[in-house]
């Protein structure tokens, strides 16, 4: 296992340093008392400006797990960017941490961390991207269906940062994977480009449509909530637009789709509904489980 520098998207993994980490949160997952000392003496910087449940709680507990200290940050500890300078936030806790990870409204937050701080950082949300979540994502999928190149995820919804990394998770895995948005509401071109690049080298195959049929047969059916969080569209268009992409019981029949998946937190009865997000064909506590062992597997390798 190569040594991360950062990560501040999934796009910075080859494809083989992608299967290295997944491999390596199995093994963190399966065997924890093998790691139990991998962060002693680390100290690791959790700044928050948004609200978090599985972030916050997968990393506090992960880095305890790893024999580390975690110090959280929210935005009642200083704000960036208001009280101070990102960048004068960033050179502050260089001097006492070791790594941070941010959860941030901006990519160029992170980016301005990384140039101040001179320290890794980990993108545990932006408007861009979401890595971690796709890691957890894709290590519930290696666990259910063992080779990902296999795979045929479909992804429903908002093309938005979790849509995005997982894209260039599926594009780096050698998966197919459909995304179907509504018109108006698809991912960002750039993105596009880079999970195309680099599935002309793995093989993967990226299908893009409008259509709810276009996801028929995938191995799951993932989706995400309508609107991100600070995102400020109408909710009554929203609800418009995106009432003929919810996910039913007769959706996942008609698509004969084996597996549901969403990042979490879900707004029952929109994008989803309750009878698919509590049956047993529902992943979401074993993605939110494999969050801390994929963020573990992250640290790990950023102090080999």
């Amino acid at each position: 296992m190569s040594k991360l520098k950062q990560l501040l998207s999934l796009a910075e993994l080859n494809p083989a340093e992608l299967n290295d980490l997944l491999n390596l949160a199995l093994s963190v997952k399966q065997q924890p008392h093998q790691y139990s000392q991998a962060l002693a003496g680390k100290s690791i910087a959790l700044i928050f400006e948004k609200p978090s449940l599985r972030t916050r709680v997968s990393f506090d507990v992960g880095i305890y797990k790893l024999g580390g200290h975690s110090v959280y940050l929210d935005q009642q500890n200083g704000a960036m960017g208001k009280r101070e300078t990102v960048a004068d936030f960033g050179a502050n806790l260089a001097c006492w941490t070791d790594a941070i990870v941010a959860r941030v409204f901006s990519q160029a937050t992170l980016d301005q961390l990384v140039k101040a701080s001179q320290k890794p950082v980990i993108n545990a949300l932006s408007d861009w991207y979401h890595p971690c979540q796709a890691l957890a994502d894709l290590l519930a999928l290696k666990e259910r269906f063992g080779n990902l190149s296999k795979v045929h995820l479909a992804y429903v919804g908002d093309g938005n940062n979790v849509c995005h990394s997982l894209m260039i998770g599926a594009a780096l895995s050698g998966m197919k994977m459909t995304v179907v948005t509504p018109k108006g509401f698809e991912p960002s071109t750039q993105v596009l480009e880079q999970a195309k690049n680099i599935s002309a080298a793995t093989g993967a195959k990226l299908v893009l449509s409008s259509s709810l049929s276009a996801a028929e047969g995938a191995d799951a059916l993932y989706t995400d909530t309508w609107l991100s969080m600070g995102d400020k569209a109408d909710p009554s268009v929203i609800e418009r637009t995106f009432r003929p992409y919810q996910i039913n019981a007769n959706v996942m029949e008609n698509l004969a789709v084996k597996y549901f998946m969403h990042c979490l937190p879900a707004h029952r009865e929109h994008e989803v509904t309750s009878d698919v997000l509590d049956s047993d064909a529902s992943l979401i506590l074993q993605q939110a489980e494999n969050r801390m062992h994929a963020q573990n597997a992250v640290l790990i390798s950023l102090f080999a």
